[in-house]
């Protein structure tokens, strides 16, 4: 392989797909608001959080191959890390290097917008490389928190963050939005993590599946996809979305087998697999379906 296609693994290439999902509903609620984009500032924001994701990715790769996690996870399509730095270890300058650029790249975007807009954007820039320098090896280790800082990052984070990015001001349609993303990735990581959690364990980290337990984790799955779309309902039904954003709920038709299939197959990895997969497609399409609907009607 090249060291190109190798850093694309480092970078979890598949796994960026989710920014422009989030960045698309943030960018719905600013064209609701205002009628119209900045094609040039649109793209900027979506670069400074793809760079953000990356380096997160980045960051994870190179601590969890010193750490030794690596060579103890059973990896799936979803899970494990992507197992370039194990059969590579050369790159791992490579992964750091990648990881250090990325932040610096999206902070720089950041520090653009804030020039442009005023001071706003701050605390959500702040909060951001909090999260993308601490996740591994800090936040992993609180369960709470690792159950929260990945919603948090893409949903409040990116949504209100592409909001503020591009108009200076706060917006409640944008914060009622982020609330969607944010109970979905939540899930998303915290599905992503059942086939690790022995792993994760004897390498120290402490998410919600090392103290509670996959079955205890499978209903808390649940109860997030609950929250998720009953926040979406909500927050038409007080108006604080338009109606159109109810196009989201489609996705209900994934939803409905993957939360039947945790349940029942929390302790059983590979019967997990199609749920994993589905899971990855609501995270994806929900926010885009929000955004095309209030973009429409």
């Amino acid at each position: 392989m090249s060291h190109l296609t190798l850093s694309l693994g480092i970078a979890r290439l598949p796994f960026l797909v989710l920014t422009p999902s989030c960045i698309a509903l943030g960018l719905a609620c600013v064209y609701r608001v205002q009628g119209s984009i900045n094609v040039f500032e649109a793209v900027l924001v979506l670069l400074g959080a793809l760079a953000a994701h990356v380096s997160v990715n980045a960051f994870n790769e190179y601590q969890d191959f010193h750490s030794g996690l690596d060579a103890q996870t059973q990896r799936t399509p979803f899970s494990g890390g992507s197992g370039v730095l194990p059969a590579h270890p050369e790159l791992a300058p490579t992964a750091l290097a990648l990881a250090v650029f990325g932040l610096l790249f999206s902070m720089g975007v950041g520090l653009y917008f804030i020039a442009l807009r005023g001071m706003a954007l701050l605390p959500l820039g702040l909060v951001g490389v909090v999260l993308v320098t601490a996740y591994t090896q800090w936040i992993t280790r609180h369960p709470v928190l690792c159950l929260l800082a990945p919603g948090l990052g893409f949903g409040p984070l990116m949504v209100m963050g592409t909001y503020t990015a591009l108009t200076g001001m706060y917006s409640p349609m944008a914060m009622a939005a982020s609330v969607v993303p944010f109970f979905l990735v939540n899930n998303l990581l915290l599905l992503n993590q059942f086939p690790d959690v022995e792993a994760d364990r004897n390498a120290g980290r402490r998410h919600l599946l090392v103290p509670a337990g996959t079955k205890q984790a499978a209903r808390w799955y649940a109860a997030q996809m609950l929250l998720a779309f009953t926040s979406l309902a909500l927050c038409v039904m007080t108006g604080q979305l338009p109606l159109g954003a109810l196009l989201g709920l489609i996705s209900l038709a994934l939803v409905v087998p993957t939360v039947r299939d945790v349940l029942e197959h929390s302790q059983h990895t590979e019967q997990l697999l199609p749920a994993m997969g589905r899971n990855v497609l609501i995270n994806i399409l929900t926010p885009v379906l929000m955004a095309l609907g209030i973009v429409l009607w």
